[in-house]
Protein backbone atom coordinates (compact mmCIF):
# COMPACT_ATOMS: atom_id res chain seq x y z
CA UNK A 1 0.00 0.00 0.00
CA UNK A 2 1.60 3.32 -1.37
CA UNK A 3 1.55 5.94 1.83
CA UNK A 4 -1.19 8.47 1.13
CA UNK A 5 1.11 11.37 1.45
CA UNK A 6 4.81 12.13 0.46
CA UNK A 7 7.24 14.58 0.81
CA UNK A 8 8.78 14.79 -2.35
CA UNK A 9 11.83 17.91 -2.57
CA UNK A 10 12.68 17.17 -5.76
CA UNK A 11 9.06 17.81 -7.37
CA UNK A 12 9.94 21.62 -8.88
CA UNK A 13 6.40 23.03 -6.59
CA UNK A 14 8.00 21.82 -3.48
CA UNK A 15 11.63 22.90 -4.05
CA UNK A 16 11.79 25.72 -2.09
CA UNK A 17 10.77 23.89 1.10
CA UNK A 18 14.18 22.33 0.67
CA UNK A 19 15.87 25.73 1.22
CA UNK A 20 13.13 26.85 4.19
CA UNK A 21 14.20 23.49 5.83
CA UNK A 22 17.97 24.29 5.58
CA UNK A 23 17.79 27.81 7.08
CA UNK A 24 15.32 26.42 9.81
CA UNK A 25 18.87 25.35 11.84
CA UNK A 26 20.32 28.54 11.73
CA UNK A 27 17.31 30.85 11.67
CA UNK A 28 16.66 28.62 15.90
CA UNK A 29 19.82 29.38 16.47
CA UNK A 30 20.28 33.44 15.90
CA UNK A 31 16.66 32.91 17.56
CA UNK A 32 18.20 31.15 20.43
CA UNK A 33 21.25 33.42 20.83
CA UNK A 34 20.69 36.80 19.46
CA UNK A 35 16.92 37.39 19.53
CA UNK A 36 15.56 36.13 22.55
CA UNK A 37 18.31 37.53 24.94
CA UNK A 38 17.58 41.25 23.03
CA UNK A 39 13.93 40.74 24.20
CA UNK A 40 15.06 39.76 27.82
CA UNK A 41 17.88 43.12 27.64
CA UNK A 42 14.81 45.00 26.75
CA UNK A 43 12.30 43.66 29.21
CA UNK A 44 15.33 44.42 31.97
CA UNK A 45 15.34 47.49 31.03
CA UNK A 46 12.84 48.66 32.00
CA UNK A 47 12.34 47.24 35.45
CA UNK A 48 14.68 47.40 38.74
CA UNK A 49 16.74 44.45 38.50
CA UNK A 50 20.26 44.16 40.48
CA UNK A 51 20.94 40.57 39.39
CA UNK A 52 18.68 39.46 36.63
CA UNK A 53 17.22 35.65 36.91
CA UNK A 54 15.18 33.92 34.95
CA UNK A 55 13.33 32.17 37.76
CA UNK A 56 12.42 35.53 39.52
CA UNK A 57 8.87 37.39 39.27
CA UNK A 58 9.17 40.26 37.10
CA UNK A 59 9.57 43.58 38.51
CA UNK A 60 7.01 46.69 37.94
CA UNK A 61 7.73 48.33 34.56
CA UNK A 62 9.60 51.86 35.22
CA UNK A 63 11.63 54.06 32.80
CA UNK A 64 13.76 55.21 35.96
CA UNK A 65 17.06 53.58 34.16
CA UNK A 66 15.92 56.24 31.14
CA UNK A 67 15.69 58.87 33.62
CA UNK A 68 18.53 58.03 35.34
CA UNK A 69 21.02 57.40 32.11
CA UNK A 70 20.56 60.95 30.40
CA UNK A 71 20.70 62.79 33.07
CA UNK A 72 24.35 60.73 34.08
CA UNK A 73 27.52 62.69 33.40
CA UNK A 74 29.52 59.49 33.12
CA UNK A 75 27.20 57.97 30.18
CA UNK A 76 27.52 61.50 28.24
CA UNK A 77 31.26 61.14 29.08
CA UNK A 78 31.47 57.63 28.11
CA UNK A 79 29.02 58.44 24.86
CA UNK A 80 31.78 60.92 24.14
CA UNK A 81 34.92 58.93 24.46
CA UNK A 82 33.36 56.43 22.19
CA UNK A 83 32.71 58.82 19.27
CA UNK A 84 36.26 60.40 19.68
CA UNK A 85 37.38 56.77 19.85
CA UNK A 86 35.17 55.95 16.57
CA UNK A 87 36.36 58.97 14.69
CA UNK A 88 40.07 58.99 15.47
CA UNK A 89 40.45 54.90 14.82
CA UNK A 90 37.89 55.04 11.95
CA UNK A 91 39.82 57.85 9.70
CA UNK A 92 43.82 56.54 10.58
CA UNK A 93 42.48 52.73 9.50
CA UNK A 94 41.18 53.69 6.65
CA UNK A 95 44.17 55.84 5.76
CA UNK A 96 46.79 53.34 6.23
CA UNK A 97 44.40 50.47 5.15
CA UNK A 98 44.00 52.60 1.73
CA UNK A 99 47.64 53.26 1.80
CA UNK A 100 48.83 49.52 2.55
CA UNK A 101 46.30 47.94 -0.59
CA UNK A 102 47.67 50.20 -2.54
CA UNK A 103 51.35 49.56 -2.40
CA UNK A 104 50.59 45.90 -2.37
CA UNK A 105 48.69 45.70 -5.41
CA UNK A 106 51.91 46.62 -7.53
CA UNK A 107 53.64 44.20 -9.12
CA UNK A 108 57.09 43.78 -7.50
CA UNK A 109 59.60 41.43 -5.51
CA UNK A 110 58.33 40.06 -2.18
CA UNK A 111 54.50 40.93 -2.72
CA UNK A 112 53.30 37.99 -1.00
CA UNK A 113 55.37 38.34 1.99
CA UNK A 114 54.55 42.07 2.02
CA UNK A 115 50.66 40.89 1.49
CA UNK A 116 51.20 38.54 4.51
CA UNK A 117 53.01 41.26 7.05
CA UNK A 118 50.20 43.79 6.09
CA UNK A 119 47.15 41.51 7.24
CA UNK A 120 49.82 39.77 10.01
CA UNK A 121 48.07 41.83 13.12
CA UNK A 122 44.25 41.52 11.81
CA UNK A 123 45.10 37.25 12.51
CA UNK A 124 46.68 38.57 15.94
CA UNK A 125 44.05 37.60 19.11
CA UNK A 126 43.07 40.72 20.69
CA UNK A 127 44.44 40.03 23.65
CA UNK A 128 47.99 38.93 22.77
CA UNK A 129 47.93 42.35 20.74
CA UNK A 130 47.09 44.53 24.33
CA UNK A 131 49.60 42.25 25.94
CA UNK A 132 52.20 43.62 23.23
CA UNK A 133 51.28 47.20 23.45
CA UNK A 134 51.02 47.06 26.94
CA UNK A 135 54.66 46.03 26.94
CA UNK A 136 56.29 48.58 24.48
CA UNK A 137 54.35 51.27 26.81
CA UNK A 138 55.06 50.36 30.42
CA UNK A 139 56.51 53.56 32.44
CA UNK A 140 59.84 50.85 34.01
CA UNK A 141 61.18 48.74 30.31
CA UNK A 142 58.82 49.50 27.68
CA UNK A 143 60.05 49.78 24.39
CA UNK A 144 58.25 53.42 23.63
CA UNK A 145 60.06 55.19 26.76
CA UNK A 146 63.71 53.54 25.84
CA UNK A 147 63.56 54.77 21.96
CA UNK A 148 62.08 58.12 22.92
CA UNK A 149 64.88 58.74 25.98
CA UNK A 150 67.97 57.62 23.15
CA UNK A 151 66.42 59.95 20.34
CA UNK A 152 66.22 62.97 23.19
CA UNK A 153 62.56 63.49 23.12
CA UNK A 154 62.09 63.14 26.99
CA UNK A 155 64.59 63.15 29.79
CA UNK A 156 62.86 60.47 32.04
CA UNK A 157 59.73 57.73 31.56
CA UNK A 158 56.54 58.49 30.66
CA UNK A 159 53.85 56.77 32.40
CA UNK A 160 51.14 56.27 29.54
CA UNK A 161 48.84 54.75 31.48
CA UNK A 162 48.50 57.51 34.75
CA UNK A 163 47.58 60.37 31.95
CA UNK A 164 44.06 60.59 30.61
CA UNK A 165 45.79 61.86 27.03
CA UNK A 166 48.40 59.00 26.80
CA UNK A 167 46.11 56.17 27.82
CA UNK A 168 43.77 57.33 25.04
CA UNK A 169 46.15 57.48 22.82
CA UNK A 170 47.80 54.27 23.54
CA UNK A 171 44.05 52.77 23.22
CA UNK A 172 43.86 54.50 19.89
CA UNK A 173 47.34 52.92 18.66
CA UNK A 174 46.73 49.18 19.91
CA UNK A 175 43.30 49.72 17.74
CA UNK A 176 44.31 51.28 14.74
CA UNK A 177 47.28 48.29 14.70
CA UNK A 178 44.53 45.59 14.97
CA UNK A 179 41.98 47.27 12.68
CA UNK A 180 44.05 48.68 9.56
CA UNK A 181 44.57 44.92 8.03
CA UNK A 182 40.88 44.56 7.95
CA UNK A 183 40.22 47.80 5.77
CA UNK A 184 43.69 47.10 3.56
CA UNK A 185 42.24 43.25 2.67
CA UNK A 186 38.69 44.60 1.95
CA UNK A 187 40.39 47.55 -0.47
CA UNK A 188 43.31 45.47 -2.07
CA UNK A 189 39.60 42.88 -2.76
CA UNK A 190 38.34 45.68 -4.20
CA UNK A 191 41.44 47.36 -6.54
CA UNK A 192 41.49 44.00 -8.08
CA UNK A 193 38.13 44.30 -9.51
CA UNK A 194 38.85 47.57 -11.34
CA UNK A 195 38.85 46.79 -14.64
CA UNK A 196 43.32 47.69 -15.70
CA UNK A 197 41.88 48.86 -18.90
CA UNK A 198 40.25 52.25 -16.95
CA UNK A 199 44.35 53.33 -15.87
CA UNK A 200 45.34 52.36 -19.07
CA UNK A 201 42.94 54.75 -21.10
CA UNK A 202 43.84 57.31 -18.21
CA UNK A 203 47.65 57.05 -19.21
CA UNK A 204 47.08 57.53 -22.39
CA UNK A 205 45.01 60.95 -22.21
CA UNK A 206 48.11 62.22 -20.15
CA UNK A 207 46.25 61.51 -16.66
CA UNK A 208 49.25 61.67 -13.52
CA UNK A 209 49.10 58.95 -10.37
CA UNK A 210 47.09 61.57 -8.28
CA UNK A 211 44.38 61.60 -11.08
CA UNK A 212 44.75 58.29 -11.63
CA UNK A 213 43.16 57.91 -7.54
CA UNK A 214 40.93 60.39 -7.50
CA UNK A 215 39.23 59.96 -10.38
CA UNK A 216 39.29 55.88 -11.17
CA UNK A 217 40.26 54.66 -7.92
CA UNK A 218 38.26 56.47 -4.92
CA UNK A 219 35.29 56.28 -7.06
CA UNK A 220 35.53 52.34 -8.22
CA UNK A 221 36.19 51.61 -4.62
CA UNK A 222 33.05 53.63 -2.72
CA UNK A 223 30.63 50.39 -2.50
CA UNK A 224 33.70 48.61 -0.77
CA UNK A 225 34.62 52.03 1.28
CA UNK A 226 30.98 51.92 2.14
CA UNK A 227 30.93 48.64 3.84
CA UNK A 228 34.14 48.26 5.38
CA UNK A 229 33.41 52.16 7.04
CA UNK A 230 30.26 50.40 8.49
CA UNK A 231 31.92 47.09 9.66
CA UNK A 232 34.39 49.34 11.00
CA UNK A 233 33.45 51.72 13.11
CA UNK A 234 30.68 49.01 14.82
CA UNK A 235 33.55 47.11 15.41
CA UNK A 236 35.56 49.80 17.46
CA UNK A 237 31.97 51.21 18.87
CA UNK A 238 31.46 47.47 20.69
CA UNK A 239 34.50 46.61 21.02
CA UNK A 240 35.91 45.85 24.96
CA UNK A 241 38.27 43.42 25.17
CA UNK A 242 41.24 46.00 24.10
CA UNK A 243 40.22 48.77 26.56
CA UNK A 244 39.30 46.61 29.22
CA UNK A 245 43.18 44.51 29.42
CA UNK A 246 45.03 47.86 28.56
CA UNK A 247 43.14 50.23 30.51
CA UNK A 248 39.90 49.30 32.06
CA UNK A 249 38.54 52.17 31.08
CA UNK A 250 40.88 54.41 32.81
CA UNK A 251 42.43 56.66 34.54
CA UNK A 252 39.68 59.12 35.29
CA UNK A 253 37.22 57.11 32.71
CA UNK A 254 39.46 58.71 29.85
CA UNK A 255 39.11 55.89 28.18
CA UNK A 256 35.38 54.40 29.46
CA UNK A 257 33.41 53.55 26.39
CA UNK A 258 30.16 52.47 25.99
CA UNK A 259 30.67 49.33 26.30
CA UNK A 260 33.27 49.20 29.34
CA UNK A 261 30.62 51.22 31.22
CA UNK A 262 27.90 48.58 30.67
CA UNK A 263 30.17 45.78 31.69
CA UNK A 264 30.91 47.85 34.62
CA UNK A 265 27.22 48.48 35.71
CA UNK A 266 26.29 44.66 35.33
CA UNK A 267 29.12 42.72 36.85
CA UNK A 268 30.90 45.44 38.50
CA UNK A 269 27.93 47.17 40.31
CA UNK A 270 25.41 44.46 39.97
CA UNK A 271 22.70 46.85 38.31
CA UNK A 272 21.57 44.78 35.10
CA UNK A 273 18.52 46.50 34.81
CA UNK A 274 20.67 49.94 34.32
CA UNK A 275 23.26 47.85 32.26
CA UNK A 276 20.30 46.77 30.28
CA UNK A 277 19.60 50.68 29.10
CA UNK A 278 23.14 51.33 28.21
CA UNK A 279 23.03 48.30 26.28
CA UNK A 280 19.89 49.16 24.41
CA UNK A 281 20.64 52.32 24.33
CA UNK A 282 23.89 51.88 22.24
CA UNK A 283 21.96 48.99 20.12
CA UNK A 284 20.10 52.09 19.13
CA UNK A 285 22.86 54.32 18.27
CA UNK A 286 24.17 51.60 16.05
CA UNK A 287 21.10 50.60 14.12
CA UNK A 288 20.93 54.64 13.51
CA UNK A 289 24.21 55.17 12.37
CA UNK A 290 24.49 52.18 10.50
CA UNK A 291 21.28 52.76 8.83
CA UNK A 292 22.34 56.74 7.83
CA UNK A 293 25.58 55.84 6.74
CA UNK A 294 24.38 52.68 4.28
CA UNK A 295 21.66 55.31 3.09
CA UNK A 296 24.09 57.34 1.69
CA UNK A 297 26.14 54.96 -0.14
CA UNK A 298 26.23 54.32 -3.85
CA UNK A 299 22.57 52.26 -5.00
CA UNK A 300 25.39 48.94 -6.02
CA UNK A 301 26.69 48.62 -2.18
Amino acid sequence: MKPRFSLDLARPSRRHWLGYLLLAPAVLLIGLIIVYPLIVSVDISFQNVNIARLDQPRRPFTTANYERLFTSADFWNAAWVTLKLVIIVSVFCFLLGLGTALLVNNKFKGRSLARLLVALPWAVPEVIAVVIFAWMFDSSFGLMNWIFIKLGFIDTTVNWFSSPAAAFMVVCMTMIWKGYPFVSIMMLAGLQSIPEDFYNAARVDGANTWQRLVNITIPSLMPVLGVTLVLVMLWVFRDFSIIYVLTGGGPLKATQTLSIMTYEQAFGFFKMGYASAIGVVTLIICVIASRLMIGRAPDNI
